[in-house]
Formats: structure tokens, C-alpha cells, sequence
């Protein structure tokens, strides 16, 4: 298993319970296709670097975890049509 870190951009608009809804959805998915989690930081509101969907802020969430290969491509195609999720990005981290 390797690791790796998704990152989450999530609607800034929406109140705290639906956001961390978004985020716990986030992780079940992780947890339904294999992966273990081992942390999730949580950066608060940032402004974004562009427009999108017109809107200018999104609170950022990065989740640490564990996963086969095979379980990043099912996670991406459901975080793809998550709603509330504007942007997110899942990296393999170094083994270093």
C-alpha cells in the first residue's frame, strides 16, 4: 500500500454541518475502496487564485492516507461529481 494526499476544496458558502457532511463523505470513500486513514488537516478559508464557479473562497481540507493503486481512479470518478466539492487533487506521496 502506498500513501497519498487528497486534497479538498470545498464551498466556502455552505454552513459548518453540510462542510463537514463533505468531509466525512470524503473519508468514507476513502474507507469504502480499501484506504486507511491516517490524518486529516483542515486549513480553514483561503481565497481561491481564481474564480471559480463564482466564487472567490473555499475551505481547504488535505486527508493523509493508505490505498492500493487501483482505489485512487474509483475515488477520483466520485469525488468528480460530489456536490459542495469545487476542486480536489490526490498526490502519491514520497516514500522518504
Amino acid at each position: 500500500m502506498s500513501k497519498y494526499e487528497l486534497a479538498v476544496v470545498v464551498n466556502a458558502q455552505i454552513d459548518d454541518e453540510a462542510r463537514t457532511a463533505v468531509v466525512d463523505n470524503c473519508k468514507a470513500l476513502v474507507e469504502r475502496f480499501g484506504g486507511t486513514i491516517a490524518d486529516v488537516e483542515e486549513w480553514g478559508k483561503k481565497k481561491l487564485a481564481y474564480e471559480i464557479q463564482k466564487m472567490n473562497e473555499g475551505f481547504y481540507y488535505f486527508i493523509h492516507f493508505e490505498a492500493e493503486g487501483s482505489a485512487i481512479a474509483e475515488i477520483e470518478s466520485r469525488m468528480r461529481i460530489m456536490d459542495n466539492v469545487i476542486r480536489y487533487l490526490c498526490v502519491k506521496q514520497d516514500e522518504a
